[in-house]
């Protein structure tokens, strides 16, 4: 039951989520641009080193895998999905970004190009997971249900036991996946190995062709 004159705490909770969501999307673009230019800079002073690089695919693949893995199974809007990665975290779709994230930031080797990111994570992805965390706990009676046997982004080692699931969520999608365009995340992953591995030697043949 609710207690008299406990709706205005949870107003002032989701005014503040509203409006950081507000900021979070007007940032996201300058906090992406200075990102590229941090990136483009390290890249020019510095020859990203080919163990580094390799040592990314360890976060980046996984990264990827998990976002792909995700997208054939959610279904936004339409039900609460538990099932596939969704029994392990409640944002694999996040946590697959992060490892990305995290992939390039090691293959590049700098601290400024990582604090940004993570900045920019803390500052987009905090405020979009509690927005969509207080949407689906208004549409979706088996929310809590479900949040209590999930974590919100650090995986479980075993899959929870699901509640309310139909049979038709329980498998991957791949129409699904293609729906979302997950495949987008690849290609985007696949042109930043590229600049990292052509993009210096490139600039640098422009360059002496033009002295």
């Amino acid at each position: 039951m609710t207690q008299p004159g406990s709706s205005a705490p949870s107003r002032e909770s989701g005014d503040f989520i509203a409006r950081w969501q507000r900021v979070a999307r007007r940032i996201r673009v300058p906090l992406g641009f200075l990102t590229a230019a941090l990136y483009l800079f390290d890249l020019y002073r510095r020859a990203p080193q080919p163990l580094a690089i390799a040592w990314s695919v360890v976060l980046v693949l996984p990264g990827l895998w998990l976002r792909a893995y995700a997208a054939g199974y959610v279904k936004k809007n339409r039900e609460l999905t538990q099932t596939g990665p969704y029994a392990y975290t409640r944002n694999p779709l996040y946590l697959g970004s992060t490892l990305i994230a995290a992939g390039f930031a090691v293959a590049l080797l700098s601290w400024p190009v990582a604090l940004v990111l993570a900045a920019g994570f803390a500052a987009i992805y905090i405020p979009v997971i509690a927005s969509e965390e207080r949407f689906l706990r208004a549409t979706f009676p088996a929310f809590d249900a479900y949040c209590r046997r999930v974590p919100r982004l650090i995986p479980r080692l075993t899959p929870a036991s699901q509640s309310g699931t139909s049979s038709s969520s329980g498998n991957f999608s791949f129409s699904l996946y293609l729906q979302h365009r997950e495949y987008n995340a690849s290609i985007g992953a696949a042109l930043l190995y590229l600049s990292l591995l052509f993009l210096r030697p490139a600039v640098g043949v422009i360059v002496t062709g033009l002295r």
